[in-house]
């Protein structure tokens, strides 16, 4: 494993864990070289997941692309990176479990918006902004409107 910090290949493991619910194993690491620390994740990638696009495209799932979204939505919000990362992988494993491995991309953004929408209200208006394709500010005072209620 090659050092984040100074790209040495000179690591030790220091720690490792398994996830709760099996799904991956977490690792603390130590560069010898440079003496910092970092943590890697193991995970099975077995199934290959497609999205279908509003525009009609199809494209390979990319749980970094979601993870980036959602972390731009969570930007200057109280949502830890550990949340985050839970979303990410909750939704991933939902989505191999189900049934067909084309998802339409509309049922991610919905799993997401239901996730962030019970951590972080300011984080679930923003991720719906872009994930709804908000155009005025009526279709916020709409959405606003459904979350006061």
């Amino acid at each position: 494993m090659e050092c984040p910090y100074c790209r040495s290949s000179q690591t030790e493991v220091v720690e490792t864990r398994v996830a709760e619910d099996g799904s991956n194993i977490r690792r603390r690491r130590t560069c010898i070289s440079c003496a910092k620390r970092f943590t890697t994740y193991e995970r099975i990638e077995n199934i290959t997941l497609i999205v279908k696009k509003k525009d009609g495209r199809r494209e390979q799932f990319d749980r970094e692309k979601l993870r980036t979204g959602i972390i731009k939505s969570c930007e200057k919000t109280d949502v830890s990176l550990d949340q985050i990362n839970t979303i990410v992988d909750d939704v991933e494993r939902e989505l191999k479990g189900s049934e067909t491995v084309e998802i339409d991309g509309k049922k991610i953004g919905q799993m997401v918006s239901v996730r962030l929408k019970k951590i972080d209200k300011i984080a679930y208006i923003r991720f719906s902004s872009v994930f709804k394709r908000f155009v005025d500010l009526e279709d916020f005072e709409k959405e606003l409107k459904k979350l006061i209620k």
